[in-house]
């Protein structure tokens, strides 16, 4: 376009066109729809780490993404959407984390220990992503304590499969103990994100860990073949 149309273009109200996509810079990239969606789970993720599900508004979390509210809501239709995405991700995550400790090793100490290790890796996870499986907002709606509950009983079926095929023990006497050392290394984690991760995280994994395997190694010796 000439300099005089565009001056009569500008005159009559229209929008002058740009070299830039829309929604962008002159010069920078549009971002994809999957680059803008991690975009904005990171934004979310830290305001809600940091105010909870309740206290936290769309309205800064779109600010700290650099976005606009109708951009967010392009993606996520409302608060609770997009706290699902989070919270589901991050269970998700969990139950990988658990399942990866249980086949780390095939020494029943060293599978405690990495069982009550993955739920310390999980609350002390250095994005805070992990953290909001265990917050107590989690239990804010039907949907999100759906989630939760669902991963929890997927990591409860990792630890019996590895119970019942090392203890020889019945799937039903299995699954409870794995409910006991899932429960144990899943109130502990808690109570250690809540006072402070205190002890320090080694001292605090040796802890529990040692009062699991006393138990469940004492009590229910690895059977051979």
């Amino acid at each position: 376009m000439s300099e005089s149309g565009a001056a009569a273009q500008h005159a009559a109200g229209a929008p002058l066109s740009t070299t830039g996509s829309p929604g962008s810079s002159a010069g920078r990239p549009r971002m994809s729809r999957s680059q803008r969606r991690a975009q904005l789970l990171a934004a979310a993720r830290a305001v809600f780490g940091a105010q909870g599900y309740h206290a936290a508004a769309m309205d800064e979390i779109a600010e700290r993404a650099g976005v606009s509210k109708p951009v967010l809501y392009q993606h996520f239709p409302g608060k609770l959407d997009l706290y699902r995405a989070l919270v589901e991700s991050a269970a998700n995550e969990m139950v990988r984390t658990v399942r990866a400790a249980m086949r780390s090793t095939t020494d029943n100490k060293a599978r405690v220990h990495a069982a009550v290790q993955a739920y310390f890796d999980v609350v002390s996870s250095r994005d805070g992503a992990m953290r909001l499986v265990f917050e107590t907002d989690t239990r804010a709606t039907p949907e999100i304590a759906e989630i939760v509950d669902r991963a929890t009983s997927d990591c409860i079926d990792a630890v019996t499969e590895v119970v019942t095929a090392d203890a020889g023990l019945e799937p039903d006497r299995a699954r409870l103990l794995a409910v006991g050392l899932v429960g144990l290394s899943t109130t502990a984690a808690r109570y250690w994100l809540d006072a402070g991760l205190q002890p320090p995280r080694e001292d605090a994994i040796a802890l529990m860990s040692t009062l699991a395997w006393r138990g469940i190694g004492g009590g229910f010796p690895r059977q051979e073949g």
